[in-house]
């Protein structure tokens, strides 16, 4: 089984669906990279930030080793973390994190948030997370977007990095970028599910040529596990009954579904599972359509409810400055 390509604007394919890392246990996680691989899965998701890229390395790693994949089949993207923005900290991390992996290249490196907090020595904790004291305290750096797009460009330049991109932006962010990049952003990467549809940039994004990967595809579910209020409190998309109707209707499952919606508006996924026959059926959800009348119905669904904001997980987060409420850009004039 393989998933379908996209081609990026730098010119490299990249897997439509994809595996996505970020709450995968360390004691877990190099048996379930290596899993995925066997199931067929090329692309993998991870991030600085989730704390097990040493992990994923190793399965990887063993994947190679065991005959089940070449590095070349692999699609293995990271982020940078928000500690890392200056100039001269970008490709430190970044070769770190390779080494983590156990790879010479990202195919894609992303900037995890557009926001630049103050450095944290990965010596004295790694990941360093949100916070510089590792307790309450949030310390800007002045490091600009502009400043950070440029170090990643030279990632490219260097060989780290085949492709680039962001992640968590909106259309103010992407519109900043693109103003000055050299190397465009191949994809730009957001939580995306029928509750929080994000159609406005979206289309933005398919404008500029630039790849979106929806993240968190089956909405409140990997929310539920941080024992968040709004996504508790809203109806779990797998259980929709527009969605088990579906699935119902075309002999697939609601994860199906869900992905399929996605994946047929041509955006990227990065479902996730420890379970080898889920991710069997999660991997296969392109080789059906949905119904027009199923595509209206879903978009409907839309509430504009967004879940991975960091207000939502604690009210110590001042951080509300790069969420915005609505994808809308207002154009004065």
């Amino acid at each position: 089984m393989a998933s379908p390509t996209i081609k990026l604007n730098s010119g490299y394919e990249m897997p439509q669906v994809g595996f996505g890392l970020w709450k995968v246990d360390n004691a877990t996680c190099a048996d379930t990279v290596y899993n995925a691989i066997k199931a067929g899965y090329r692309l993998f998701d991870g991030a600085c930030d989730y704390g097990n890229e040493k992990e994923c390395g190793e399965g990887v790693a063993r994947a190679i080793k065991d005959g089940l994949v070449k590095r070349e089949d692999l699609f293995i993207v990271s982020k940078l973390w928000q500690t890392f923005h200056e100039k001269d900290k970008v490709e430190p991390i970044c070769r770190r994190q390779l080494a983590d992996w156990q790879v010479d290249y990202f195919d894609l490196f992303l900037i995890h948030f557009p926001v630049a907090l103050e450095y944290v020595d990965p010596g004295v904790r790694y990941p360093p997370g949100w916070f510089y004291d590792g307790d309450k305290e949030v310390r800007w750096s002045k490091a600009t977007n502009q400043e950070t797009w440029a170090a990643m460009e030279k990632l490219v330049d260097g060989g780290l990095a085949r492709s680039i991109g962001v992640s968590n932006y909106q259309a103010q962010t992407v519109y900043d970028t693109l103003k000055y990049a050299r190397i465009r952003p191949a994809t730009l990467q957001i939580e995306l599910h029928p509750y929080l549809q994000q159609n406005d940039l979206v289309r933005l994004a398919r404008a500029e040529n630039i790849v979106v990967t929806a993240y968190s595809s089956f909405g409140p579910t990997g929310f539920i596990e941080l024992d968040m209020d709004r996504a508790k409190n809203v109806a779990p998309l797998m259980e929709h009954e527009a969605i088990t109707a579906m699935a119902a209707r075309c002999n697939k499952t609601p994860a199906q579904v869900l992905l399929r919606w996605a994946t047929q508006r041509g955006l990227a996924v990065i479902p996730k599972t420890s379970r080898p026959a889920v991710m069997a059926q999660n991997l296969d959800c392109t080789n059906f359509d949905l119904d027009q009348a199923d595509m209206d119905r879903i978009a409907k669904m839309d509430l504009n409810l967004k879940f991975n904001q960091p207000t939502n997980v604690s009210a110590i987060y001042p951080l509300q400055v790069h969420y915005f409420p609505t994808d809308k850009l207002w154009i004065f004039g």
